[in-house]
């Protein structure tokens, strides 16, 4: 089979639209959360407090996904992406300009964060109606790179903001990003109906469809390929900070790792035909637990972060699943089916950081990534099944 080319896949114009709108989202969340965090520890001067407002805006994509996403195939596509855009916008303006006490800053962002994987749930099953076939897959590569790039871009714009207007102001540029890329979904994306009719509440059918998916053991086993190995990863990340020391040399860590990300998606998503794609996922969830183990070594930086960029490489191992679960899942159900593989996703990192965290209280931040990384091993090895894709049946004689 035949790759999709970079090329192919920036020729299509919604695409482009798709592709756009999601850099200025990832961005203006950096933003964001980073301002909210500057703008609570202001007022408080509690860095517990500042943490709190840091994760704020992701802690309610649990809930969501538990009880919202069968709005993801209940309401129009594009109107839900630009609902999005414009509850981003209105929070950001009451966070920087209402007023409101610490209490009422983080009851705000958390509210309006449960429809959060609702939004990111639309979108991702929007894809592969725009990007048939492989184009699909190295679509989603595209927008992993951008989402890392993003990120990074999004966090020194944030600062150099936070530096020049203050938390406020940097919370009116993410509001006005967000009115951008609202603007840009109206304007470059075609109305589509919905993907399914509305059956009963949206919570009864949300955890109705998710039993289902959860009962299907094709999709069960992808959904899990795809959380399980993330999990040990989000651990041995939460750790570079406490084993560095201080946060400039784990800077330089966690900027590794965000770049070997990005090395191994676009490389995997390039280079590697559709059947090598499928083949390497089992190598590739290996090498993200591997390196880590090196840390038991007590590297310094230099190889602290080689060994952190090489592991993150292993990051695109999920390119090989993707197919295989837009092909597993039914049609009417496909956007809770990739927001049930978002919200899954987050869930898994936050508890791995916290069992990592856990452990490494007690026996200390290196050996305790070491720890994660033999998790990720073990974990990927358990996973060969699903991972290593079922060879093709021969045609009949």
């Amino acid at each position: 089979m035949k790759g999709a080319t970079f090329g192919e896949v920036f020729a299509v114009r919604e695409f482009r639209v798709l592709f756009g709108s999601f850099v200025l989202l990832i961005a203006g969340d950096m933003i964001k959360m980073l301002a909210l965090a500057v703008l609570v520890y202001e007022r408080t001067g509690s860095p517990g407090l500042s943490a709190a407002a840091y994760m704020a805006g992701w802690l309610p994509f649990i809930l969501g996904g538990l009880f919202l996403l069968s709005l993801a195939d209940r309401m129009p596509p594009r109107a839900l992406m630009i609902a999005g855009e414009l509850v981003r916008a209105v929070t950001c303006l009451l966070l920087a300009y209402a007023g409101l006490p610490v209490w009422g800053l983080l009851a705000l962002v958390l509210v309006t964060g449960l429809f959060s994987p609702v939004f990111f749930a639309a979108r991702a099953a929007m894809l592969p109606e725009v990007l048939p076939g492989d184009a699909f897959v190295l679509g989603r590569s595209v927008l992993n790179v951008a989402s890392a790039s993003a990120q990074i871009a999004g966090l020194a714009v944030g600062g150099a903001f936070l530096g020049f207007a203050g938390p406020s102001g940097a919370l009116a540029v993410t509001a006005g990003l967000s009115v951008v890329a609202a603007v840009v979904l109206r304007v470059g994306l075609p109305y589509g109906p919905a993907r399914g009719a509305a059956k009963g509440g949206a919570v009864r059918e949300t955890l109705r469809v998710n039993r289902r998916l959860l009962a299907d053991g094709r999709v069960r086993g992808l959904l899990l390929a795809g959380w399980v190995p993330c999990v040990c990863l989000a651990g041995a990340e939460a750790m570079v900070v406490p084993y560095m020391g201080g946060e400039g040399q784990a800077g330089v860590v966690l900027a590794a790792a965000a770049a070997g990300m990005a090395v191994g998606e676009f490389a995997v998503g390039r280079f590697a035909a559709p059947t090598l794609r499928e083949r390497l996922s089992l190598p590739l969830a290996l090498l993200l637990g591997i390196p880590w183990i090196g840390y038991a070594f007590g590297p310094e930086v230099v190889w602290a972060s080689v060994l952190a960029g090489v592991a993150t490489a292993g990051l695109a191992y999920q390119l090989g699943l993707q197919r295989r679960f837009v092909d597993a899942v039914p049609e009417e159900v496909r956007g809770q089916a990739f927001g049930l593989q978002s919200a899954g996703l987050m869930t898994g990192q936050a508890v791995g950081a916290t069992l990592v965290g856990v452990l490494g209280e007690a026996i200390g931040p290196g050996p305790a990534i070491a720890v994660a990384g033999g998790g990720g091993i073990l974990v990927a090895l358990a996973l060969a099944g699903v991972l290593r894709p079922s060879p093709a049946p021969h045609p009949a004689r």
